[in-house]
């Protein structure tokens, strides 16, 4: 899978068949806040999106950052994928 940083829409983005697949974020301090998830009308593969978020998991990790989940499908992702749960800030629990 190949993820693109799009800084200037501030989301990860890949393309899948149908269109593309998006996560939408912001930045504060070292933390990155993931705000939405944007798919194409047709599409629902939840196993895909699941990991496409472990793509992102990886370069939260590779850059340092702590995570910040807002958006409850990432915390469900969060719950379901405990191995991530060390990106979390301090403070935040599942």
């Amino acid at each position: 899978m190949e993820i693109k940083d799009n800084t200037f829409a501030r989301q990860f983005e890949t393309t899948v068949e149908q269109g593309v697949v998006s996560v939408e974020y912001s930045f504060q301090e070292r933390k990155i806040f993931l705000t939405k998830i944007n798919t194409p009308d047709q599409f629902d593969n939840e196993e895909f999106v699941s990991q496409f978020l472990s793509e992102i998991m990886a370069i939260a990790i590779e850059r340092k950052l702590k995570v910040v989940p807002i958006l409850p499908k990432i915390v469900v992702f969060f719950k379901k994928n405990p191995i991530y749960k060390e990106l979390l800030p301090p403070g935040i629990r599942f």
